[in-house]
Formats: C-alpha cells, sequence, structure tokens
C-alpha cells in the first residue's frame, strides 16, 4: 500500500507543481493569476489536439506524440494566457476579475472546440472529449529497489523527470539570472523599475505568458496520467489547489514542491485508504477531497505566516 502511495502522490505532485511555478512566475512580476485552471485546461486542450491529430500516423501508444503534445500545450497556454497579461497589463483590468473570466472562458471554449474538431476528424461523430490514452511508465534500475523511499522511483511517468528539470530550469532563472532578478524586482517595487529605465510591462507580458505555457505542460500531463483523455472533466480544481500549494510554499519553489508532494501523497493516501477498508467506489470520492480540506486547513492556520510579493495586485 505505501508503495502505491508514493507511486501515485508523485504522479499527481509534478503536474501541480509545475502549474505551481508558472503562477509563482506571474506573482512575483506583480500579477495575481487566479486563471492557472484555465490556462492547463486550454494549454492541455491544444495539446490534445495536436495527439488526436497525429496518432493515426505515428501510433496510439507513441511516446514521441506525447512529447510533441507536451510541446504543443506549452505553446497553447502560453497564447492563452496572452488574454490575462493583455487585460491585466495593458488594459489594468482588476486582476482577480480577469482571472475569473479567463478561466470561465477557457471550460466553454475548449468544450466547444473539442466537440467541432471531433465532428470534423471523424465526420460527423459529436464527443465533447479526446481520447488519449496513458503514458507509459518505467522504474530506475537500483534507485527503485531500496526499501520504502524506493517507490519514488518506481512506475514512474516520462512527464515526472521533465517537469524536475524544469523545475531546476525555473528556480536557476528566477533566482541566479538578470531576468529573475528584474522580474521579482517588477513584483517588489515596479516604481524603482521603472525609474531605473526597465519595462515593467514586458516583463509582467513575459511571466504571465510563461505562467500559462507551464500551466499548459500541467494540463497534459493530468490528461496523460489521471484521465487518459481530454475532456470538460480537466477542470477539477487542480489550477486552484496549484495556487494554494504557492501560497503555502510562500512564492519559493522549492517550499512549493515539498506542499505539492504533501498534496499528491495526501490524494494518494486517501484513496488508497478506500481500497484497504473495502468501502464501494462511491467513497472514494470522498476520501478524494483530502487535498481540498487540507487546503482550507493551511489557509486558515498558516495565511498570516505567508509574504506575497508586495507590488502583487497592482497596477
Amino acid at each position: 500500500m505505501l508503495d502505491k502511495v508514493f507511486i501515485d502522490g508523485l504522479s499527481f505532485a509534478a503536474p501541480l507543481l509545475v502549474m505551481a511555478i508558472g503562477a509563482i512566475y506571474s506573482e512575483k512580476s506583480g500579477v495575481t493569476n487566479l486563471a492557472v485552471e484555465g490556462f492547463q485546461g486550454f494549454g492541455a486542450f491544444v495539446g490534445a489536439l495536436v495527439a488526436v491529430i497525429l496518432m493515426p500516423t505515428m501510433g496510439d501508444g507513441s511516446q514521441a506524440v506525447i512529447y510533441i503534445a507536451m510541446l504543443a500545450a506549452f505553446i497553447g497556454g502560453g497564447i492563452y494566457a496572452c488574454i490575462h497579461a493583455l487585460l491585466c497589463v495593458k488594459f489594468r483590468a482588476n486582476q482577480v476579475i480577469s482571472g475569473v473570466v479567463v478561466n470561465i472562458l477557457a471550460v466553454a471554449l475548449t468544450t466547444f472546440l473539442t466537440t467541432a474538431m471531433n465532428k470534423a476528424l471523424t465526420g460527423g461523430q459529436s464527443s465533447n472529449k479526446f481520447i488519449l490514452g496513458i503514458s507509459d511508465r518505467f522504474d530506475i534500475p537500483g534507485l527503485s529497489q531500496i526499501p520504502v523511499i524506493g517507490a519514488l522511483f518506481q512506475n514512474m511517468y516520462p512527464f515526472e523527470w521533465i517537469i524536475l528539470a524544469i523545475a531546476v530550469v525555473s528556480w536557476y532563472l528566477m533566482y541566479k539570472t538578470r531576468f529573475g532578478m528584474h522580474l521579482r524586482a517588477c513584483g517588489e517595487n515596479p516604481q524603482s523599475v521603472d525609474a531605473a529605465g526597465g519595462n515593467v510591462e514586458r516583463t509582467r507580458f513575459i511571466a504571465v505568458m510563461l505562467s500559462g505555457a507551464l500551466s499548459g505542460v500541467g494540463g497534459i500531463c493530468f490528461a496523460y496520467s489521471i484521465s487518459a483523455n481530454f475532456s470538460p472533466n480537466i477542470y477539477m480544481g487542480y489550477g486552484y489547489l496549484a495556487i494554494a500549494a504557492m501560497i503555502f510554499g510562500n512564492w519559493n519553489i522549492p517550499f512549493t514542491a515539498l506542499v505539492c508532494l504533501f498534496f499528491g501523497l495526501a490524494k494518494s493516501g486517501g484513496y488508497q485508504l478506500c481500497l484497504n477498508m473495502g468501502l464501494p467506489s462511491n467513497y472514494s470520492d470522498l476520501f478524494m477531497m483530502l487535498p481540498y480540506i487540507l487546503t482550507f486547513w493551511v489557509r486558515a492556520f498558516f495565511s498570516i505566516k505567508t509574504q506575497p510579493p508586495a507590488g502583487a495586485g497592482g497596477a
């Protein structure tokens, strides 16, 4: 049971982490981002559409299709994020309202486009989902044999290692480069950046687009692991859970990674507990609520200790 908890927990935590990193980039630049849910959904739609188009020629089980779909989701999420960036950065709209609007639009738009594209691709057959299948898994030789923690290296999705690499690069870019220093300055004191001749609007626009791109990667990873398809069911609140992880992690990438792992283990642990207790399958949904219940608990007891970027939400 414990091995299964670690395996499933990590596969849930990884996509959650890449979405949370995207949110961190946006908020560190000074743009409040509640649109992660919409970004991941639209990015996943673009990736799934590309995968469905390529599968007849490259094969249903081709790993190359999955990697191309991830790249398409990265691009699609970044393009869709331009809506939030335009509203917040160019037109100075309320950033919270903009995020909610972007989320609602993504649900309606992807549902309509999925049905329309299915009709076009199948010759009139109507469906609101793209069937993708499950990504292959693999073990890490040697490491997977270590007692207890070896489960972290068993039955791994390839995207878990890709997301780990993204996390390392994102941390380096944020804290060890001139771009990262400039981005953080835009979120802490944009007036000083303006006075020094920096372009705050451009930096924030790039940060929001990067947020959308990373969220899109998270969305397609969920589609290839949890659901095995793209459908409106992908809007399960994972984007909001990523935002909660970001806040609990105090806008810090390593701490946020630990929070995402905590949420992932809570989700998989609850599900395995349900199975081991022999409860009916409908009770599994009750146990799957654990990450969201923990989110409420975390926000209630730890929100006082969190410090968002000083300029987040400002014009």
